[in-house]
C-alpha cells in the first residue's frame, strides 16, 4: 500500500498543534501526572521517613507481604520495616497507577480526534483533502500515539527521581526500577495506548462532542483500576513474567480495536452526519 506520508504527517502535526491550544486537552495531561507520579508518592514516601512510626505500626503495613510471591518478598530480607515499606510503596503501590497517566494522554487526545474537529466547525474541510480514508485516520491515530507514548517515557523518569529523591533519606540507596517497571513501561503501556487510540478513535469518529467521546471512552481505564484493587488487596502482584503475559493480551485486543477502526473508517459517513 502506498502511503501519503508526507499528508500523514501534516494531518499529525495539525492535530497536535490544536492540542496546545485546547485547554481541556492539554491540562488533564499536566495535572493528573503531577497527582498521580509526584505529590502522592511524595506523601506515601515521605510522611513515615519524617514522622517515624513505631516498627510495630509500620509492620501492620507491610503485612500484606505474608502473602507476597518470593520476586517481592527476597529483597526485603535485610530491610527494616521502614525500608521495607518505602520499597514496597515506591515500587509496587503506584505500579496501576503509572498506567494510568499514558492511557488517559492517549484517550483525551484521541477523543478530540474527530469529536473536537465536529465542534471546532473544522471536520468538513478536513473531510475533502485529497487523502485516503486510510491516510486520513493514520494521521488521527499517530496525533495521538506520539505524545502519550512521549509522556510515558517521560512519566517514567519523573517518578523515578521522585520516588528515589524521598526514599533516599530511609534506604540510603537508588532503589527504584523493580524489574517488573521494565516490562511494564516498554511492553504494557504502549499496549493500552494502543488498545486506548483504537477504542477512542472509532468512538470519536460516531460521536457528537468531545466529552462525549471522552466519557464513552473512559471505560478503558477500567481494566488498569482492576489492576491497582487486585494489587492494593493483594490478590494480584504484578510479576514481571505477568506483566508480560498481560501486555500480550492487550496488544491483542489494541491491534484488533486499530484494525477494525481503520477497516471500518470512512469519511462518506462522517460527511453525512455533519
Amino acid at each position: 500500500m502506498n502511503l501519503n506520508r508526507p499528508a500523514i504527517r501534516a494531518i499529525m502535526l495539525k492535530d497536535l498543534r490544536q492540542v496546545t491550544q485546547n485547554k481541556m486537552v492539554w491540562m488533564p495531561m499536566v495535572i493528573l501526572p503531577l497527582i498521580l507520579l509526584v505529590i502522592m508518592p511524595l506523601a506515601m514516601v515521605l510522611l513515615p521517613t519524617y514522622f517515624p512510626t513505631s516498627d510495630a505500626d509500620m509492620q501492620e503495613v507491610i503485612t500484606m507481604l505474608d502473602r507476597a510471591p518470593e520476586f517481592m518478598r527476597a529483597p526485603l530480607a535485610d530491610m527494616t520495616p521502614l525500608q521495607a515499606y518505602v520499597y514496597v510503596a515506591g515500587n509496587y503501590m503506584f505500579a496501576p497507577m503509572f498506567l494510568i497517566v499514558p492511557l488517559m494522554v492517549a484517550s483525551v487526545i484521541s477523543a478530540d480526534s474527530f469529536a473536537g474537529e465536529k465542534e471546532r466547525k473544522t471536520l468538513e474541510a478536513l473531510l475533502y483533502t485529497p487523502v485516503t480514508d486510510m491516510e486520513l485516520f493514520l494521521g488521527k491515530v499517530l496525533a495521538a500515539l506520539v505524545p502519550a507514548l512521549v509522556i510515558d517515557l517521560l512519566s517514567f523518569v519523573l517518578y523515578a527521581v521522585v520516588v528515589n529523591a524521598a526514599g533516599y533519606r530511609a534506604m540510603g540507596r537508588l532503589f527504584f526500577p523493580a524489574p517488573t517497571w521494565w516490562p511494564m513501561v516498554f511492553w504494557l503501556a504502549p499496549a493500552l495506548i494502543a488498545a486506548a487510540l483504537g477504542a477512542t478513535v472509532l468512538v470519536s469518529s460516531k460521536s457528537k462532542s468531545f466529552m462525549q467521546t471522552q466519557q464513552i471512552s473512559g471505560v478503558v481505564v477500567l481494566p488498569v483500576v482492576a489492576l491497582m484493587l487486585g494489587q492494593v488487596t493483594g490478590l494480584l502482584f504484578l510479576s514481571p513474567g505477568l506483566v508480560l503475559l498481560i501486555g500480550l493480551v492487550v496488544w491483542v485486543v489494541g491491534l484488533g480495536l486499530v484494525w477494525i477502526g481503520a477497516r471500518t473508517f470512512q469519511r462518506g459517513e462522517l460527511i453525512a452526519r455533519i
